[in-house]
């Protein structure tokens, strides 16, 4: 049993070589906060952090931004693109027919 727990704890560990991408940033604090509760609960790992502290990283960018991980950036950009959009591409279908 101690064994699992120990293989989940470093399964939870980020590894610091690991590239993460930008997939989101907002002004509104709230807004970043909501595009991650999106990104939790379609169970993608994310870090929400303050744009003035990445200025090296992200020049000329403040605020707040979202940072996944870069095999995860494309469906998190889905995400994300679905919940601003109201809906799915099969939604959309229905809507045109």
């Amino acid at each position: 049993m101690a064994e699992e727990t120990k293989a989940m704890t470093e399964e939870r560990q980020p590894d610091p070589n690991e590239k993460l991408v930008k997939v989101f940033d907002s002004e509104q604090e709230s807004e970043a906060l909501v595009v991650k509760g999106l990104l939790d609960s379609a169970g993608i790992e994310n870090d929400l952090q303050s744009g003035s502290f990445l200025q090296e990283a992200f020049p000329g960018l403040g605020g707040m931004i979202i940072l996944v991980r870069e095999e995860d950036a494309e469906r998190a950009r889905q995400v994300i693109a679905e919940s601003q959009g109201g809906g799915t591409a099969g939604d959309d279908d229905e809507t045109q027919g």
